[in-house]
């Protein structure tokens, strides 16, 4: 099961939605609001920018890595990430 980071928790607050550890085994992170799923975002197996932070700190991966990955995801889901209330903005939002 994914452990939520306080990064990604603190960005959920700023949606005003609530996140949770996903049910769907693919998936990261489920995302609510007013109670409701409206989405699952974050594939099981792929880093994010909160991974890659953590990865920095423990120098496993060199240091800026985790804001050029995040620059790159952003460059290639721009419209996604343009697109208000879809899994792929709240993905960027919340995990990028």
């Amino acid at each position: 099961m994914y452990k939520i980071k306080t990064g990604q928790r603190d960005a959920a607050r700023r949606l005003n939605v609530v996140i949770r550890p996903s049910n769907n085994k693919g998936k990261k992170i489920d995302v609510y609001k007013h109670g409701f799923k409206i989405a699952s975002i974050g594939a099981q197996g792929y880093d994010d920018f909160w991974t890659y932070v953590q990865k920095e700190k423990k120098r496993t991966v060199p240091m800026g890595t985790a804001n050029k990955r995040r620059e790159l995801y952003k460059i290639r889901h721009a419209a996604e990430c343009a697109a208000v209330g879809t899994p792929g903005y709240y993905a960027c939002k919340i995990l990028w």
